[in-house]
């Protein structure tokens, strides 16, 4: 045994195989997510022929996961930070195969909607969970990194899910869109039992029954010796609670993430959410439509890896904002069509590129500048107020174009949160979370 605590031991030691591996799976769930939320814009050309509809309502309903990641986040990233990471992850992958597998056999629009709910909640409640989970799992010099990975499984699990569609389309309809995402997504509960265990960052500051012991198999697992004892908080300490990100250290850090997070998927979500509604009304097959979108996932995959290997020389924040900056710029450009499928697609992927880019440099930021105690808790609001934007973005565009606005006039509109977000960010203090 050494006399480090569980922190430093992983902080301070060298990355080994398991905890790579744990990483990893973190990534895959983060495409689970990809997957989930973009499997309702696959499917929206089929739900809009079998059940029509305007284009308001088709809004709603692609919004409506979304309302339940922002409710999951806000809820269940509480209950990360008290509960524990694991057990939040394996809760909500209960949730997100239910909702997938009945969303596939809802018989109305109504109770379609309550499934995507359903959905959500799990989703969001996953997010949380795994920032932190990816962040406690990594030690200082590859945690970037691991966070950079983490985000990218996203737009991978658009891309696979987008092949994967494409072919479901050809000899299928919508439902089987939900059928794949809910066997997929069950297919990750054993991954996670075996795979993943409780993050000694957290044992080590919650210190349930046994967390010396629990810390310690963890530790020698992932190839690092035991260590004697928990760490040591000296008396004058100030008792931690998930309150503390509405405190005065906190509070100026938690509006200004949570806002620049909100405006930058207000204007990502317009991209993703409408993009293969808005190819099959230029003329397009829904299956080429798919091709498009996945096209977006690709360009964001890309960014992603792009910008975690920048962001090591150039810094976080300021590589952030450059990308917020470009990605209203490719929105409104976006908004000026194409002629034809192939410009469209690298249009797209372009778009995906720095959307993506800055979407990983803002969960990055949400690891940095969030103390352990409040990680989850933090993560979790940002990103629950932030998808309130997420949701709020097709119906927005959806009520735009109703109104009889055109695709610049509404790309134009969609993309001025990408600048708010930069401009908050201007304003964020960096601070290195312990």
């Amino acid at each position: 045994m050494t006399g480090a605590n569980p922190k430093s031991t992983i902080d301070d030691g060298p990355m080994h195989a398991w905890q790579w591996l744990a990483v990893a799976i973190t990534v895959g769930l983060n495409g689970l997510d990809g997957f989930d939320v973009l499997s309702i814009s696959f499917a929206s050309p089929g739900i809009a022929k079998e059940w029509g509809g305007d284009q308001s309502v088709l809004g709603w309903i692609l919004s409506m996961e979304l309302l339940g990641m922002a409710v999951g986040s806000v809820l269940l990233g509480g209950v990360a930070d008290k509960a524990g990471r694991r057990p939040t992850m394996l809760g909500c992958l209960v949730a997100m195969t239910i909702g997938m597998h009945f969303a596939g056999g809802a018989a109305s629009v109504n109770e379609l909607l309550g499934w995507r709910l359903l959905t959500g909640l799990g989703i969001g409640g996953m997010l949380a969970a795994i920032n932190a989970a990816a962040a406690e799992f990594s030690n200082n010099r590859y945690r970037g990194l691991a966070m950079s990975l983490m985000v990218i499984g996203y737009p991978i699990g658009g891309v696979v899910g987008g092949l994967v569609v494409q072919q479901l389309l050809v000899a299928g309809g919508w439902r089987d869109v939900f059928s794949f995402g809910a066997w997929a997504t069950a297919a990750f509960i054993p991954l996670v039992w075996f795979f993943v265990p409780e993050t000694p960052a957290f044992l080590d500051r919650r210190r349930p029954e046994g967390a010396l012991q629990r810390v310690n198999r963890t530790l020698v697992r992932f190839g690092h010796a035991a260590v004697a004892a928990l760490s040591v908080e000296g008396p004058d300490a100030p008792k931690k609670s998930v309150a503390d990100i509405f405190k005065p250290a906190l509070i100026a850090t938690t509006l200004l993430i949570t806002f620049a997070y909100f405006t930058h998927i207000t204007s990502f979500y317009f991209i993703l959410k409408w993009v293969p509604k808005i190819v099959v009304d230029m003329g397009f097959e829904p299956r080429a439509a798919a091709g498009v979108l996945t096209w977006a996932n690709v360009g964001g995959a890309t960014g992603g890896a792009v910008f975690g290997m920048l962001a090591i020389r150039f810094g976080l924040k300021r590589l952030t904002m450059i990308a917020l900056v470009v990605s209203a710029g490719m929105i409104i450009w976006f908004g000026s069509g194409a002629g034809g499928l192939t410009r469209l697609s690298m249009m797209v992927a372009a778009t995906g590129f720095f959307t993506n880019s800055a979407i990983v440099g803002l969960y990055s930021l949400f690891a940095k500048v969030f103390p352990t105690h409040v990680r989850a808790t933090g993560t979790g609001f940002a990103i629950g107020l932030g998808r309130g934007g997420a949701a709020l973005a097709p119906v927005l565009a959806g009520y735009l174009f109703a109104a009889g606005f055109g695709l610049q006039t509404v790309a134009l509109c969609m993309g001025v949160g990408s600048l708010l977000a930069a401009i908050a960010l201007a304003l964020l203090k960096e601070r290195a979370a312990n």
